[in-house]
């Protein structure tokens, strides 16, 4: 009987996932109350929390220089793409909620570093120039993974990527301005240009992960139609993006075997260091530990924030109430009548 009663629990879970994968084939998005295998559920909730990680993490280089902007246009500039990421960072926690965990678990996972944040925040921002490096390279590799992520298959992680997209390909065109202005000015200005491309190149190469050889879940997720690209095909689109942009700011890329390959149509480009990709995703890179310390600071420093809020959402709920001095009178009505 037990055998019985197994072989059928069998069959109806592979009933479930041929009509979920089904439904992935056709192009119909996966709501929070479909059913869906707990390997998918698990992958979005690990893409989406990190995605919602990087977005908070980031503000931090970004962050640091708002007081230090070298203009009221720039630092108004700066402040509002700092507000956009807090804003991407809360969609994504939201999209991470509907597959069940509590955001303030997830913020436990990061602050213990159990978590995994984007490792290009580990890279520190040592010039005004890597505000444009950053808005350019950063955000426009970030762009190419994320216009594929507005078709995802989990519904709420794509709907909430439309307005993300569209706020992170302003700022990549911030970016490339302010880059534009620099390589426009003083020899001093153009060298600090030059340098912040330099040592922001290879990292944002970095970001799109491991090569599609050690990617361990790129196939399911690919199947699953989580991803639309693998790692090395969106790499190389931002190779050849770039690899033209670039001439319009008079810079150049620090590869030297960055060439147009006429029989690819694609631009050949160097070897990543893979060790330091490797170091830095295990926690070892030059800003590690200090930006991991001051979101746990932010955090404990913001708590009475969050419980004021939390306090006044509560207060809300109840019945209201008449203020003390309409009490007051009030009750001296009622006594005068009384006598």
């Amino acid at each position: 009987m037990f055998t019985f009663v197994g072989q059928n629990i069998q069959m109806s879970i592979q009933n479930l996932e041929a009509h979920f994968q089904s439904s992935i084939d056709k192009e119909i998005k996966i709501e929070p109350k479909d059913w869906m295998p707990d390997a998918y559920r698990k992958t979005n909730l690990r893409q989406i929390s990190q995605h919602a990680h990087s977005e908070i993490v980031g503000m931090l280089p970004e962050g640091n220089w708002i007081t230090r902007a070298p203009s009221l246009k720039r630092k108004a500039i700066l402040i509002a793409k700092v507000q956009d990421e807090a804003g991407h960072g809360l969609y994504l926690y939201c999209a991470a909620e509907t597959l069940g965990m509590d955001r303030a678990q997830m913020i436990d996972d990061l602050h213990s570093g159990k978590a995994k944040y984007s490792s290009i925040f580990n890279y520190p921002a040592i010039t005004w120039a890597d505000m444009g490096a950053i808005g350019w390279l950063v955000d426009g590799a970030a762009i190419l993974n994320q216009v594929m992520l507005c078709r995802t298959s989990y519904g709420p992680y794509a709907r909430g990527m439309v307005r993300i997209c569209k706020e992170e390909s302003f700022h990549q065109r911030q970016g490339f301005e302010s880059l534009l202005v620099l390589s426009k000015g003083t020899a001093e200005q153009k060298a600090m240009c030059q340098d912040a491309i330099n040592r922001w190149w290879w990292p944002s190469l970095m970001m799109f992960g491991p090569k599609d050889s050690e990617s361990t879940n790129s196939d399911q997720s690919m199947k699953w139609k989580i991803k639309r690209k693998t790692n090395d095909e969106l790499r190389q689109q931002f190779v050849d993006m770039i690899a033209e942009q670039v001439k319009l700011l008079g810079m150049t890329l620090p590869d030297a075997e960055l060439k147009w390959n006429e029989e690819r149509k694609h631009f050949d480009f160097g070897e990543i260091n893979w060790d330091e990709f490797w170091n830095v995703v295990k926690g070892n890179g030059p800003c590690n530990k200090q930006r991991l310390e001051a979101r746990r600071k932010a955090h404990e420093e913001g708590k009475w924030v969050r419980e004021a809020a939390m306090a006044y959402a509560e207060k809300k709920k109840s019945p209201l109430r008449p203020l003390k001095g309409e009490l007051d009178r009030s009750e001296s009505s009622l006594v005068s009548k009384a006598v």
